[in-house]
C-alpha cells in the first residue's frame, strides 16, 4: 500500500484511475430488479415457501387481493345511503360480489383481485384503485388494505427516502469533520471520497444482487449506505490523524504519507477484515434481506478500505500541507492534541480497580433493561407513520376477524380437499374457511384467523393447524401471511443461535492474530459483549417508555449484535495496536498511556461520527431501521466513551505486562516484557 504514492505524479495517476473506475461503475446500466426466490424471502425449505410454490401452479395464481374498506369518518354505523353509495363505488372499480357488512354495521368490505406480475404492477394497480375510490359522499371514507396494499405502501414509504438518507448523512459527516479539524479542505476532500465510495458501493451491490437473484430494497440500501459512510470516514480520520502527526517530523508530504499509511494499514485492514468476516457469517442467514445486507456491506467495507489506504492518501498528497489550512502542521511543532486523554489515562492508571468496578456497575445497570424486551412486530406495527394499508387494516379488525387482511393459504392434493376443509374448520382460532383456486391435482383454501397476523396468538393457531393437517397428510401445506411470519420468526431464532456465537469466535480469532496475544482478545471480547447488552437494555427502555414501540423486530437483534461486535472491536483494535507498538519501547503501562493519548481524539471523533451516522437511519420509515440505528448508536457511544476510554485501559493498567500474555517483546531499558 505505501508504495502506491511515491510522488505527486503517481498520486495524480492513482486519483485519475480511481475516478475512471468509479465513473465506469456509476455508468453501468440499471440492473433488473430481482424478485424474492420465495414469497417469504426464506429458504424454499420453509413450509410457507413450499406452499406458495404450489399455490403459484394453480389457476389465477398471478393475482393479489385488495381489500376495500368503507366506514364513516365519525366511526358510526353505516346508513342505508352509505351502503348504497359504497356498493355503487365498489362496483365501479370492479368488485363483482355484494359488499360484506359487519355485524355492528360500521364497516363494509369489498374484495378485488389485482394482477400481480411484479411489485411495480401491483403498486400501479393499487394507486389507480385508490384514485378511482375518491369522491365518496360526505361522512363516508374508504381505505385499501390487504396484501396488495401492504406491498404497495411498503414500497411507497421509501420513495425519496434514499435521497434524504444520503443528504442527512453527508451533512452529519461534514459537520463532524468540520468540528474535528476546523479545516475546509479536510471536510470537502474526505467527504468527496467517502460519498463517491458510497455511490459506487450501492451501484455495484445492486448489480451483484441482481445477478444472484436476491432482491435489494430500501432496508438493504439504507443499512449499506450508513455503514459505508461511517466506516470510510472512520478510516479517513485515522489516516489524517497519523498523517498530521508524521508531518511534524517529515518535511516531505509524500514521505510523511507513506509512513502514515504504513502505520495505519494494519489497524484498518484488521478492522475492515473483522467486519467483512463477520458479515460473511451473515450469509448463513435464512432470509434474503439479511443476505442482501451482508453482500452489500461486504462490498462497501472492501471499497472503504481501498478508499482509506489508496485513494484518500493520493488526494491528500496532491494538496500537500495546504489541506490542513488554517492549522498547517510544521516540522518541529509540538503536539497539541491528546492532553485531555492523557490526563484521563493518568486518572485511570492511579485507581484501575475502582474504575473497573464503577464501569461494571454502569454497564450492568443499563443491561437490566434487556429483561423486559419483547420481540416480534405484527404487520400493522412495522411502520413509524401509518400508511393507508395499516389504517384500513385497523378499521377492518374492529369489525371483522383480525386475520381478514392476511388470510392463510392451505394447499393440498385435490383428492384430500374434503378432509382438509373439515380439519381446518375444527381448528381453534379459525374464523372462516373459503374455497380457493383448484385444478385436477391441487386444491387451495383461504383461512381467516381470529388473531392479528404476526401476533403470538396467530403463531399458536398456525402451529396447531399444521399439526392437525399433518394427520390428513404430509403433502398438505399451510402458507400465506401469518404462516410466513411464523416461519420467519423461527428462522430468525435459528440464525441468532447459529451466527452470533460464530461471530464471537471469528472476532476473537482475528484479535489473537492481530495482537499476538490470548488474554487481551478474551478481555476485549468480554468488554464488547458487556457493551452490547448495556446498549440493548438502554435502547429498549427508550423504545418502550419514550418512543412507544410495541416490540423489537426479530432481525434487529442479530443485525445490531453483528455491527456492535464488529465495529466495537474496531476501536479496541485502533487503541491496542498503538498501545502494543508503544509498549515495545515503553512497557505496557506507558505504552497504554501513550496509545490512549495519541488515539483518544481520533477514536472518539470516529465513534461520535459513526454513532451519529447510524442514528440517521431514523429518517427512514420502518421501525426496524430505526431500532437498528438507535441500538448501534447507543452501543458505539458506550464503547467509545466508556469501554475503550476507561475499561480497556483500566484492564491493562491492572494486569500490567500480563495483559499481553503469552507474547513477549522488549520494554524500556531492554527488559523482556510479556506482550
Amino acid at each position: 500500500m505505501p508504495g502506491l504514492v511515491r510522488s505527486r505524479r503517481t498520486a495524480a495517476l492513482v486519483v485519475l484511475v480511481a475516478v475512471l473506475l468509479a465513473a465506469a461503475a456509476l455508468l453501468l446500466p440499471e440492473p433488473k430488479a430481482a424478485g424474492p426466490r420465495s414469497a417469504t424471502g426464506l429458504s424454499t425449505a420453509a413450509e410457507s415457501a413450499e406452499a406458495e410454490r404450489l399455490r403459484a401452479e394453480l389457476p389465477q395464481a398471478d393475482s393479489s387481493t385488495a381489500l376495500i374498506v368503507f366506514s364513516r369518518t365519525d366511526g358510526g354505523s353505516l346508513t342505508v345511503a352509505d351502503r348504497t353509495a359504497a356498493q355503487t363505488k365498489a362496483t365501479s372499480v370492479g368488485v363483482r360480489a355484494p359488499l360484506q357488512v359487519s355485524e355492528n354495521k360500521r364497516v363494509a368490505l369489498g374484495v378485488l383481485a389485482l394482477p400481480q406480475k411484479d411489485d411495480t404492477a401491483v403498486a400501479t394497480a393499487v394507486g389507480e384503485l385508490r384514485q378511482k375510490l375518491d369522491g365518496l359522499p360526505t361522512g363516508l371514507q374508504t381505505a385499501v388494505t390487504g396484501p396488495a396494499a401492504f406491498t404497495t405502501d411498503l414500497t411507497k414509504v421509501f420513495d425519496g427516502a434514499d435521497t434524504r438518507l444520503i443528504i442527512v448523512t453527508a451533512a452529519v459527516v461534514a459537520l463532524l469533520l468540520l468540528l474535528t479539524y476546523r479545516s475546509p479542505g479536510l471536510v470537502l476532500l474526505p467527504l468527496l471520497v467517502v460519498g463517491l465510495t458510497e455511490q459506487v458501493t450501492t451501484r455495484l451491490a445492486d448489480q451483484v444482487l441482481s445477478l444472484l437473484g436476491i432482491p435489494g430494497g430500501g432496508q438493504v440500501t439504507g443499512i449499506v449506505s450508513v455503514l459505508v459512510f461511517g466506516a470510510a470516514t472512520d478510516y479517513a480520520l485515522l489516516l489524517i490523524a497519523r498523517y498530521r502527526e508524521t508531518l511534524r517530523h517529515e518535511a516531505q508530504p509524500v514521505a510523511a504519507m507513506r509512513i502514515a499509511v504504513r502505520r495505519v494499514a494494519e489497524p484498518i485492514l484488521a478492522s475492515g477484515g473483522t467486519v467483512i468476516a463477520a458479515l460473511t457469517l451473515l450469509l448463513l442467514a435464512s432470509t434474503e434481506t439479511l443476505i442482501g445486507i451482508a453482500i452489500g456491506c461486504i462490498i462497501g467495507i472492501a471499497l472503504a478500505i481501498l478508499a482509506g489506504l489508496v485513494v484518500l492518501p493520493a488526494v491528500l498528497v496532491l494538496f500537500g500541507r495546504r489541506v490542513f489550512w488554517p492549522f498547517v502542521p510544521r516540522v518541529g511543532d509540538a503536539a497539541t492534541e491528546g492532553k485531555l486523554w492523557g490526563r484521563l489515562g493518568a486518572v485511570v492508571a492511579r485507581r484501575p480497580a475502582v474504575v473497573l468496578v464503577l464501569s461494571a456497575l454502569v454497564l450492568a445497570g443499563l443491561a437490566v433493561g434487556t429483561f423486559g424486551v419483547r420481540t416480534g412486530l405484527a404487520q400493522n406495527e412495522q411502520f413509524r407513520v401509518k400508511p393507508e394499508a395499516v389504517r384500513g387494516a385497523e378499521i377492518l379488525a374492529e369489525a371483522f376477524p383480525a386475520g381478514s387482511t392476511q388470510p392463510l393459504t392451505v394447499v393440498g392434493p385435490a383428492g384430500k380437499a374434503a378432509a382438509v376443509a373439515a380439519s381446518v374448520k375444527q381448528a381453534p382460532g379459525v374464523a372462516e374457511v373459503r374455497p380457493g383456486a383448484r385444478d385436477a391435482r391441487l386444491a387451495a383454501y383461504d383461512v381467516v384467523l381470529t388473531a392479528e397476523p404476526g401476533s403470538p396468538e396467530s403463531f399458536a393457531a398456525v402451529r396447531d393447524l399444521r399439526q392437525r393437517l399433518d394427520e390428513v397428510g404430509s403433502d398438505v401445506l399451510v402458507g400465506g401471511g401469518p404462516a410466513e411470519d411464523l416461519d420467519s420468526n423461527d428462522a430468525e431464532q435459528r440464525d441468532r443461535l447459529l451466527i452470533m456465537p460464530l461471530i464471537l469466535l471469528l472476532v476473537g480469532a482475528v484479535l489473537v492474530v492481530v495482537l499476538r496475544s490470548v488474554l487481551a482478545p478474551v478481555l476485549l471480547l468480554v468488554t464488547v459483549i458487556a457493551s452490547f447488552f448495556a446498549s440493548f437494555g438502554a435502547s429498549w427502555l427508550l423504545f418502550d417508555h419514550v418512543l412507544g414501540f410495541p416490540a423489537l423486530d426479530g432481525q434487529v437483534v442479530l443485525l445490531s449484535f453483528l455491527f456492535l461486535v464488529a465495529l466495537g472491536v474496531d476501536y479496541n483494535i485502533f487503541l491496542t495496536t498503538r498501545a502494543r507498538e508503544e509498549a515495545r519501547a515503553e512497557g505496557t503501562r506507558n505504552g497504554m498511556l501513550i496509545g490512549l493519548r495519541v488515539t483518544g481524539g481520533v477514536i472518539t471523533s470516529a465513534g461520535l461520527l459513526l454513532a451519529a451516522v447510524f442514528a440517521v437511519l431514523g429518517v427512514l420509515p420502518l421501525i426496524t431501521l430505526t431500532q437498528v440505528g438507535v441500538i448501534v448508536c447507543v452501543g458505539v457511544l458506550l464503547d467509545t466513551l466508556l469501554v475503550r476510554t476507561v475499561v480497556v485501559p483500566a484492564l491493562a493498567f491492572l494486569l500490567g505486562d500480563r495483559f499481553w500474555w503469552p507474547g513477549a517483546t522488549r520494554g524500556r531499558g531492554g527488559r523482556s516484557c510479556p506482550i
